[in-house]
């Protein structure tokens, strides 16, 4: 695994285990991790880990993760974003639109912002890796109420995905897409994704899925 890598995402059990999976193959690494409600997510980091404070909503502090994982780690050459949606369990009269701005800055426009930044760094040099990894899981009961705004999140950024890989940025660099339905399973997912970065471009421009159906890239 090259030396530049920065992991950006929900805080999750998903972020956590792709963290310490990053841990046992790099000497260091970075990672942001965008807030939850409002306010900086805290999870425990292995020792190898930069972290980086990330509002997902601006992209004055985008471009500033960017240009502090560079110089910290000397260059980025593979970015892994962590899609796991936080669960918005609201009736739609209770749903107040300070939580749809923060919702929509953190878990759909951020993405947007990051990759337009990374794009410009990988093109400008003409290499780097940018992994997609989604987790599809489903939740809850159907006691509960309906989950408003996670799945449409999960959506935008499968959508985000696919549209990137198709993109002339797949020329000149690596993009892969990676998902998984399975609960309970985070710590073998992360592995999936090492695993597969690590076997180089020729998987490029696929979705990976890793279930218990099989693994395989589509």
């Amino acid at each position: 695994m090259s030396k530049g890598l920065l992991i950006a995402g929900n805080p999750s059990s998903l972020f956590s285990a792709l963290c310490t999976e990053a841990a046992k193959r790099t000497e260091k690494y970075a990672a942001a991790c965008i807030p939850r409600g409002g306010e900086a997510a805290s999870l425990d980091a292995p020792a190898k880990q930069i972290t980086l404070d990330w509002n997902p909503g601006s992209p004055i502090s985008t471009r500033a993760i960017i240009i502090s994982a560079a110089n910290k780690l000397k260059s980025i050459d593979n970015v892994i974003l962590a899609c796991v949606p936080p669960v918005y369990r609201r009736t739609v009269e209770g749903l107040s639109q300070a939580e749809l701005d923060r919702f929509t800055d953190n878990n759909i426009k951020g993405w947007f912002f990051l990759v337009r930044e990374l794009a410009v760094v990988f093109t400008a040099r003409g290499s780097g890796a940018l992994s997609f990894v989604l987790s599809e899981v489903q939740g809850g009961s159907r006691d509960e109420a309906p989950d408003l705004l996670g799945p449409s999140a999960a959506a935008a950024f499968r959508s985000f995905a696919q549209g990137v890989l198709n993109s002339s940025l797949n020329e000149s660099c690596s993009i892969m897409g990676f998902s998984s339905c399975e609960p309970g399973e985070e710590s073998a997912f992360a592995a999936y994704v090492f695993k597969v970065l690590e076997e180089g471009r020729r998987n490029s421009g696929k979705w990976h899925k890793h279930g218990k159906f099989g693994i395989f890239g589509r």
